[in-house]
């Protein structure tokens, strides 16, 4: 196959209907026929997303134009009888689906993601491919960390069908522009209307990098493009091999908060570099891209990385110790508030992100958590353990430096959990089994006991309060009050009110549109006392009684414990980079 091709050609002759027109020609496969294969999920999105449902009037000729036969074989095959002659497949690809993770054109611009876009040859994934992107008249740029060809307009080269399916597209007029960070080139590129400062933006985005690369030891790439999608309220990424997609709202470079929390989805997204990307879970990669790739390690990958984003940015100085520690709790806070924490560990969260994490439903926080959260918290409390029990020479940073070296740049291969806990305690010299075994029970670690080791504390504000609730929430809109979850063993779960019951009136009285007259029913109310609520239910009346219980939900605070020793104050602050 030395002389075997796959060239790719783009256009875009109606982007305003939102479609890109695919053109694939094949030269030199001798083989009657080749089947054609459309991914069905794009690696950083563990859902199975069907992109083959985008295509159109897919079609084949021969190098003189004449029909070949191309039949469709199941749901994401298609094969053409090429008989060893040059082929050309034509298509179009519907792309109205505004993420991070899927096509999007307009007039304005179009967002190319591969996965959704390029058919493959199967059993060729490590074949290399060139994309040709044509540019109507009114765009001007094509932001990717694919390789340019050079000498060529246009046209870009892939290695290899995972470098192609991890390498977005972005096409248009956005605003770009360049900046050094770690010793290489950084693009920018933002897409859509919004107040954001350059200067800004590239000096601190050149502290995250730097600090990340510090933690790694080494930096993978020749260049890293930044996509930026700006919405009027969006907030989101996903990694890739030398780039990233992020969707964010326009208006939040204006406040603190939102400035911040844009900075921590760029130290998310980059931080994958590293962990997910080249450290990686040994069942991902190479990929499958016909069907789910298991692993229960998400809690590491995702998780790990939920954690260093925001301690990178009290790192960098964009956050100070409150405002860190507020964000920190907030991870806590998310799992300790769903009785899904009950139902489902951290590895079957991970194990499960197929159906359920991509998926939720009204009753998902009764049965499930996130290994973003939960993977969080219990980073923490390993970095928290090896700054303690080391005296502050090693943290989880040493750890996930010795890994990338060990079983990326030495040995390249996916690594299991195992091996990650053997090697975790080789370099911190202490057990950690008790924080590993807690990745498949459903029962919670002495947070608190960690906390303290650090000169913190982790107390819960309320829990010496017994607030009447009925356990649900509602959504108010065209005057309705509408019950959208029920938590799993409240009042309301007991005594039988539904998801989706519009409540009409509560003790006789008629809710006003904003449902006051049910808060101020249940402010009024003690435990155990009974309110007669007035549903409607798939149209029909019913009265619901139901008998108030006391409040499950927790509103923890990270704080300095004032009875921590010196010592402990000492390795808080190396934790918090106070120091």
């Amino acid at each position: 196959m030395s002389n075997s091709s796959i060239h790719f050609h783009l256009s875009f002759i109606e982007p305003q209907a939102h479609y890109v027109e695919v053109s694939m020609v094949i030269q030199g496969f001798d083989q009657d026929f080749l089947d054609l294969k459309m991914p069905v999920w794009t690696p950083g999105s563990y859902l199975i997303r069907e992109f083959s449902k985008n295509l159109e009037q897919v079609q084949a000729q021969d190098e003189n134009g004449n029909d070949i036969e191309i039949q469709k074989i199941n749901k994401n095959t298609w094969r053409v009888n090429s008989k060893g002659q040059e082929t050309k497949i034509n298509y179009r690809v519907y792309s109205f689906e505004k993420s991070v993770r899927t096509n999007f054109v307009d007039d304005q611009h179009a967002f190319i993601s591969p996965a959704g876009t390029f058919f493959y040859i199967d059993g060729y994934l490590d074949h290399a491919s060139t994309v040709q992107v044509s540019l109507p008249s009114f765009w001007s740029k094509i932001s990717t960390g694919l390789d340019l060809i050079e000498g060529k307009v246009n046209l870009f080269f892939a290695e290899n069908f995972d470098i192609l399916y991890d390498t977005p597209l972005e096409i248009g007029n956005q605003d770009t522009w360049t900046f050094n960070a770690a010793g290489i080139p950084h693009e920018f590129a933002m897409v859509g209307t919004a107040n954001y400062d350059k200067d800004r933006l590239s000096a601190d985005i050149k502290k995250i990098v730097e600090v990340e690369t510090e933690i790694w030891g080494s930096n993978p790439n020749d260049k890293y493009v930044f996509i930026t999608h700006n919405y009027l309220s969006s907030h989101g990424g996903l990694e890739h091999l030398n780039s990233t997609v992020l969707a964010a709202s326009r208006s939040a470079y204006q406040s603190n908060i939102g400035y911040n929390n844009f900075l921590s989805l760029v130290a998310h997204e980059y931080f994958h570099l590293w962990n997910v990307k080249r450290l990686r879970p040994a069942n991902l990669g190479p990929f499958n891209y016909e069907e789910e790739n298991y692993t229960s390690l998400l809690w590491i990958f995702e998780g790990f990385t939920a954690y260093y984003d925001n301690i990178i940015t009290r790192r960098c100085g964009f956050r100070n110790e409150q405002e860190y520690l507020n964000e920190l709790v907030s991870e806590f806070n998310l799992v300790l508030n769903r009785a899904g924490r009950n139902v489902q560990s951290v590895g079957l969260s991970s194990f499960d992100t197929w159906i359920k994490q991509y998926r939720p439903d009204e009753n998902s926080p009764n049965v499930s958590i996130s290994y973003y959260n939960k993977g969080a918290m219990l980073a923490t409390m390993i970095d928290i353990i090896i700054i303690a029990k080391t005296n502050g020479t090693k943290r989880l940073d040493d750890v996930l430096k010795a890994a990338y070296n060990k079983y990326y740049l030495i040995e390249n291969r996916g690594i299991t959990e195992k091996e990650f806990q053997d090697l975790a305690e080789e370099v911190s010299g202490i057990s950690l089994k008790e924080i590993f075994n807690a990745v498949y029970v459903t029962e919670d670690l002495d947070y608190n006991a960690y906390f303290n080791l650090v000169g913190y504390q982790f107390i819960d504000i309320n829990r010496e309060t017994e607030t009447p609730s009925l356990g649900i929430k509602v959504s108010h809109h065209d005057g309705r009050t509408v019950i959208k979850n029920v938590d799993r063993n409240s009042a309301a779960w007991v005594d039988g009110l539904n998801v989706d019951d519009e409540i009409i009136a509560v003790n006789g009285n008629r809710l006003d549109p904003q449902g006051r007259e049910l808060d101020q029913a249940i402010a009024t109310s003690s435990l155990g006392d009974p309110l007669n609520i007035l549903v409607a239910r798939d149209g029909l009346m019913r009265e619901i009684t139901v008998h108030l219980k006391a409040s499950d939900k927790v509103s923890y605070v990270i704080e300095r414990n004032p009875e921590s020793t010196d010592q402990q104050r000492r390795l808080g602050d190396i934790w918090l980079s106070l120091s």
